[in-house]
């Protein structure tokens, strides 16, 4: 099997080309090929699919072999995947809500639905710069799905371990718990992560994100993925926060997010209510499996 190295600021996988390759057992193949000591290494496996109802299908398996519904980075890999490889014609002119245009747009069709996205080329032709329409945020507590029937889960308190916390939940095709903090330093991710994802809160669990607020316009971010661990990006999770941060009154609809592989432009439109996300993706090798 044939495969592609990939990663969005960090958050990296292993891409198979499946309007070539044949995978039989994905959950099984991405626990192996994600082992960072016997396998490839990566946060997880997406497979880049024919599509009858968009350019190309995008589904993503966690390093644990789950299957999400959405990936934020991995949906830029995947349009540019499909794009370099000329796996489908391309449309012209994608529009971002303040006027800004870009050369090339694609459909990928995920667990969330066709989401439409913008490409950038560099001086070789490539896709460089990618931009994601990634939908309304999903904000009902049951439809996250959180067991709180609210229309709105905003600030609300959750204990961990006989510790108090804040919450803001939002969904963004899959599910997320946001908290926000003075500083990062004292978050110890790898305990505190699995505890908020298999809280019994989250019936399907859920991704952790500890959210430092710089200014109106900037963010900080660290990220525990439900099914990974601890990875350096999480698209979806950083949409999440910008949506959080402006329903906690922190931060403008626009912003720039750092995370630990990179940065990320937010912005969560009140023209169409849909979060757009731009960054890059970067091929790292081709190999063999």
């Amino acid at each position: 099997m044939k495969f592609t190295k990939m990663h969005g600021i960090g958050n990296d996988y292993v891409y198979v080309n499946c309007f070539k390759e044949k995978v039989q057992d994905a959950p099984a193949l991405a626990q192996k090929v994600s082992d960072r000591h016997f396998g490839i290494g990566s946060d997880g496996l997406i497979l880049v699919c024919p599509s009858d109802i968009a350019d190309a299908q995008m589904r993503m398996f966690n390093a644990d072999g789950s299957e999400s519904q959405m990936c934020g980075n991995g949906l830029r890999c995947v349009a540019k995947f499909t794009f370099d490889r000329r796996l489908a014609q391309p449309g012209k002119d994608f529009v971002l809500p303040d006027g800004t245009t870009m050369p090339y747009s694609l459909d990928i069709e995920t667990g969330n639905g066709v989401l439409k996205v913008g490409i950038a080329t560099g001086d070789d032709g490539l896709a460089e710069k990618i931009c994601v329409n990634m939908g309304e945020p999903i904000l009902r507590g049951l439809d996250i799905p959180v067991a709180i029937d609210a229309e709105k889960v905003v600030a609300h308190k959750i204990s961990i371990q006989d510790k108090e916390y804040e919450m803001t939940c939002v969904s963004m095709g899959n599910p997320h718990a946001v908290f926000f903090c003075d500083s990062l330093d004292d978050i110890e991710l790898e305990k505190i992560g699995p505890l908020v994802e298999n809280h019994p809160l989250f019936p399907e669990r859920i991704n952790a994100h500890f959210v430092k607020v710089d200014s109106d316009k900037e963010f900080t971010m660290v990220t525990w993925e439900r099914g990974s661990g601890v990875t350096l990006a999480c698209g979806t999770g950083a949409c999440a926060c910008v949506v959080a941060a402006v329903l906690n009154g922190k931060c403008s609809r626009k912003v720039l997010a750092h995370l630990p592989g990179g940065d990320l432009e937010l912005n969560w439109s009140e023209v169409d209510n849909c979060v757009y996300m731009t960054g890059p993706a970067t091929e790292v090798f081709n190999g063999v499996w």
